[in-house]
């Protein structure tokens, strides 16, 4: 990545608030081995990191008859 594209990068990844002055990671750590997990909706909506392979579903809840 250029230089200008690395700055664009980096506000994809964090939330930062500067009149608190805090930074906060958009996506979830994954327990497994601590990398920025990935969010994909479509097949399934789950929480996956490209690193290890760890993947959480996403449960929704039924509505209807059983």
């Amino acid at each position: 990545m250029a230089g200008g594209d690395l700055e664009t990068y980096v506000h994809k990844l964090y939330i930062v608030d500067l009149k608190q002055g805090t930074v906060k990671l958009k996506n979830k750590k994954c327990p497994r081995c601590g990398s920025i997990m990935g969010y994909h909706k479509k097949p399934v909506e789950r929480w996956h990191c490209g690193k290890c392979g760890y993947t959480e579903f996403i449960a929704k809840p039924r509505v209807g008859k059983r």
